[in-house]
């Protein structure tokens, strides 16, 4: 018999089983409360969430939308944003803050952004404000948020309004405030694998004004501020009640699950700030780490070689918005956006998620290092 050691155990990008074993009875007792009631549709428990959540975010008033893609387009819609009319968006970010734009017929324009962290860069909005601008998308990339004192006053400048796309930054917090009141609206995914994650599809939407906040509940039900009179063509999205209820339990323990995601962060900055070969990302104090990003050379071979390790490490985003097929007709040149290119280039995440033990975020530290290392620098 020879001492062959046994493979280790993968580790996933995300593990949403694990979190799911620790809150269990929970979140059955809230299920069953739901199935009991039959409630299924802007029920009680999506009125008890919003509450909860726009005091957790310090706000008076939360909207359940069906999705992060509908807050950031009912977010555009409410403010009056339409064909004709420009919004200023980071070229780095997923699409779906662009397509929230996109689809109310206005068009997205795209600004570069900043080397440390990959967000939004203030220093290039202002050059992209015209008097069609509407509105600027500040994404809270990575769970934290933009400059938003030096975004805020360009809007404020301008007389533009400005969305939060919070779909990242759940509980994030930037000068004593929460992510989702800093803006007009802030735009919130609960896509299961967020800080705050449904068990399927699910957004919001954040606002402290009480005219936004009425017209996006009637622009989420059909365009109807009472049933059957639809006012305006509005959409079919509402959060299930369902969803409002699993989120309402996993709601109480975000802060505790966002401080583990800060100690693994910790883990991982301690065991690579020295490496030449890796450029970590700046994250304020305030950040949640919704992902640890890196940036190395050749990523495409240290991600393989990583996965072959049966590490999860992932790529967010392998493209810039510019180099989609669905922008194609922004007709912007190569090298426009010369960091978000960057960023879509050599951009790495590592697994991160609170139930992730020290031992493991070592051992995907000392894979980087060493993948980093065969590929050359």
């Amino acid at each position: 018999m020879t001492g062959v050691a046994p493979p280790l155990e993968p580790i996933p990008l995300v593990d949403l089983k694990a979190q799911r074993e620790t809150i269990e009875n929970e979140l059955q007792a809230a299920i069953a409360k739901v199935i009991d009631r039959c409630d299924f549709i802007l029920g009680e428990e999506v009125d008890l969430f919003e509450r909860d959540f726009a005091e957790y975010c310090g706000v008076p008033h939360a909207i359940g939308v069906a999705n992060g893609s509908d807050a950031l387009h009912l977010a555009c819609r409410a403010l009056g944003i339409g064909p004709g009319d420009e919004v200023i968006v980071p070229a780095m970010t997923f699409a779906s803050t662009a397509f929230g734009v996109s689809l109310t017929g206005a068009r997205p324009v795209l600004v570069d952004v900043r080397a440390a962290d990959a967000l939004i860069d203030p220093a290039k909005i202002e050059a992209a404000v015209t008097t069609r601008t509407k509105a600027i998308i500040p994404v809270h990339l990575y769970g934290q948020c933009a400059d938003m004192e030096a975004v805020c006053a360009i809007a404020a400048k301008h007389s533009v309004a400005v969305i939060e796309d919070a779909a990242q930054a759940h509980g994030a917090v930037y000068s004593a405030k929460r992510a989702g009141s800093l803006g007009d609206i802030g735009c919130f995914s609960f896509y299961p694998a967020k800080n705050l994650g449904a068990y399927g599809d699910g957004g919001l939407m954040t606002t402290a004004r009480h005219d936004l906040a009425e017209r996006i509940r009637a622009l989420r039900n059909c365009g109807a501020p009472v049933k059957y009179h639809h006012q305006e063509i509005g959409l079919n999205s509402r959060l299930d009640t369902l969803q409002a209820a699993i989120l309402r339990v996993k709601l109480r323990h975000l802060d505790n699950w966002n401080e583990a995601r800060r100690q693994i962060a910790r883990y991982y900055h301690g065991a690579l700030r020295k490496n030449p070969e890796i450029e970590l990302t700046r994250h304020a104090a305030g950040s949640v780490y919704h992902l640890y990003v890196v940036r190395v050379k050749r990523r495409d071979y240290v991600l393989n070689t990583l996965n072959a390790e049966g590490i999860g490490a992932g790529i967010h985003y392998p493209f810039a918005l510019h180099e989609l097929g669905a922008y194609a007709g922004l007709e912007h040149r190569r090298g426009e956006f010369p960091i978000a290119d960057d960023w879509a280039r050599r951009c790495l995440s590592l697994p991160l998620y609170p139930e992730l033990a020290s031992n493991a975020a070592y051992r995907c530290a000392d894979a980087l290092k060493s993948a980093t290392a065969a590929a050359g620098g």
